[in-house]
């Protein structure tokens, strides 16, 4: 009888480590992480070169002023206010419920695709000063925002019975018209001058 035995050959290991260090360097440096941060806003056109900025002129009961000074108090048609306090106090602006002369028109519009329904012309006017913390702008920014979003919701589930962002893209546009976000920002202001 022969004895004869096979030796399995080994795998070489030794560059195993390289390669998968190298391949975790090529797909980390080639892919993308997509972190967004920041507020997403559609910003309006640029005018042309050239084209004179005409002044819209607006109802003074149309605007509510919303300021957050050096010291990050927050006003809201003079009125001080903690942020918290904020997003009640625009919804109350944008819907006038008891359709008081001190808030906003109410206008009937036709919406395509829905019909006749009353759209404030509410316009929320956000100032800051310069000396505003970045915190603080970003809160204010975000209670703006839920108070426009709640609303959408609100109308979504009344008419439609689900939620603004489970809407078909049509129905999303017919809501937008009904609420829609209007926020105009000012340019910084230096308050405390000498």
């Amino acid at each position: 009888m022969s004895n004869n035995t096979r030796t399995v050959p080994g795998i070489n290991v030794q560059s195993t480590a390289d390669i998968a260090f190298l391949l975790l360097c090529y797909f980390l440096m080639t892919s993308t992480m997509d972190q967004q941060s920041g507020l997403q806003r559609r910003l309006p056109p640029m005018p042309q070169q050239g084209q004179e900025q005409q002044d819209t002129k607006v109802n003074r009961r149309n605007i509510i002023i919303v300021k957050i000074n050096s010291q990050d108090r927050l006003f809201a048609g003079d009125q001080l206010m903690v942020v918290s306090q904020l997003k009640d106090k625009i919804k109350e602006f944008l819907t006038n419920p008891n359709n008081d002369p001190n808030l906003p028109e109410m206008e009937p519009t036709d919406i395509p695709g829905f019909g006749t329904h009353r759209v404030s012309k509410g316009i929320i006017s956000l100032q800051n000063d310069r000396g505003t913390s970045y915190q603080a702008y970003i809160a204010v920014q975000n209670e703006l925002l839920k108070a426009v979003n709640e609303l959408r919701d609100e109308f979504s589930m009344a008419h439609f019975g689900r939620k603004f962002a489970f809407l078909s893209e049509e129905r999303q546009e017919i809501v937008k018209k009904a609420i829609p976000q209007q926020i105009s920002e000012a340019e910084p202001k230096d308050v405390a001058k000498k």
